[in-house]
């Protein structure tokens, strides 16, 4: 059997990508420029939205919409507990609060019951986070967010193309997207905000180009948050290969899932019959409860066996150093979220994997 290390992720850029960069750099024209416009166009056209104005990063582009929306001091933005610090990092940078409602360990996205009870006179949007490329429950989500008057800002950073419902990740409300090196569209670093509401991409693209609509004419305080034409066209091609890429991650889980099967010791990922995973993760759950071996054990038989791996999130936010005192965190009930942060572990689901790499997966993770 091949010793070769099999990694949690690999990056890929294929040759296509590799002539846009040179076209762009051949131009002389590096910063946000047409290759960006054309980026724009194509993601918002498969998000189904009108427009999609892209970002220098998946942070900025929360912070962003967020902004765009309105939301500020005095807000309260109800979202995650088991997600990457960025949620919560955007949320605080507008001075509003962030809320951290419990998760549904069928799918490790916000429950709907736990956000429903999270609201209150302050809460001015939802952030509902689709964890590892399967979206939240937002015909739900969404249902309670037009009840109740509130914004929607999806963290979509992990979950390009995925579908609830057969509406497409990013176009409930406002969509926020990263295209950072291991997703499954990547441009390095990159972001992009999604919306159906022209004031809204008016007021993002005014923002993301410090305040100005014309050059030294300042509308507002604003930022430099543009994407470069070179990050754009090393994501483009890969837009238009976003179903193959998706497929492949869809091939590979359902081999893993079928190769794990026998494992009742873990719990591997389920797809609700609404939504299509995109698997930028395969993240399993290992439950010590019925034998087999504790994720400790299982972690050291992997590295042994140079299989790759990933804890994708170690702890609840409300348990990090930074955020469990933090004035502006308030946590309600995050006990799926602990019970989650302590079980999980993700192997390798990326395109580059092959079916004799997914069997020496499965074999070492069988043990």
């Amino acid at each position: 059997m091949s010793d070769r290390a099999i990694p949690i992720t690999t990056v890929v850029v294929d040759p296509d990508a590799e002539k846009l960069v040179l076209e762009v750099l051949r131009s002389g024209h590096l910063a946000q420029g047409p290759m960006v416009v054309r980026f724009e166009d194509r993601f918002a056209e498969i998000c189904g939205v009108r427009h999609a104005v892209a970002v220098s990063n998946g942070t900025v582009a929360l912070v962003a919409a967020l902004i765009a929306l309105g939301i500020g001091p005095g807000d309260e933005v109800i979202t995650s507990p088991f997600t990457f610090v960025a949620t919560i990092n955007a949320i605080l940078e507008t001075g509003a609060t962030a809320v951290l409602a419990d998760i549904s360990l069928a799918d490790f996205c916000l429950d709907v019951d736990a956000v429903q009870a999270a609201i209150t006179p302050r809460t001015a949007a939802i952030m509902p986070v689709h964890l590892y490329g399967q979206m939240a429950d937002m015909t739900a989500i969404s249902a309670l967010a037009r009840a109740r008057g509130l914004a929607i800002v999806e963290d979509a950073a992990q979950a390009h193309g995925a579908r609830c419902a057969g509406q497409v990740a990013g176009s409930y409300g406002v969509g926020s997207f990263s295209f950072y090196a291991t997703k499954n569209v990547t441009t390095g670093e990159g972001g992009i905000v999604t919306t159906d509401d022209d004031a809204i991409a008016d007021r993002l693209r005014v923002l993301r180009n410090q305040g100005m609509r014309d050059r030294y004419d300042y509308e507002m305080v604003g930022h430099n948050w543009r994407m470069t034409d070179v990050a754009a066209a090393i994501g483009l091609p890969q837009l238009d290969r976003l179903t193959e890429i998706n497929a492949a991650r869809q091939r590979n889980a359902a081999a893993l899932t079928q190769g794990l099967r026998e494992a009742d010791w873990l719990v591997t990922p389920s797809i609700a019959p609404d939504r299509t995973h995109v698997f930028h993760q395969y993240t399993v759950r290992v439950d010590e409860s019925r034998g087999g071996c504790d994720r400790a054990a299982l972690c050291d038989r992997l590295t042994r066996q140079s299989i790759g791996f990933g804890i994708y999130y170690p702890k609840a936010i409300v348990d990090c150093l930074s955020y469990g005192d933090h004035p502006r965190v308030i946590a309600t009930s995050v006990t799926n979220a602990r019970r989650a942060a302590s079980s999980v572990l993700s192997l390798p689901v990326h395109p580059a994997l092959d079916f004799s790499d997914l069997d020496r997966v499965i074999d070492a993770t069988l043990g």
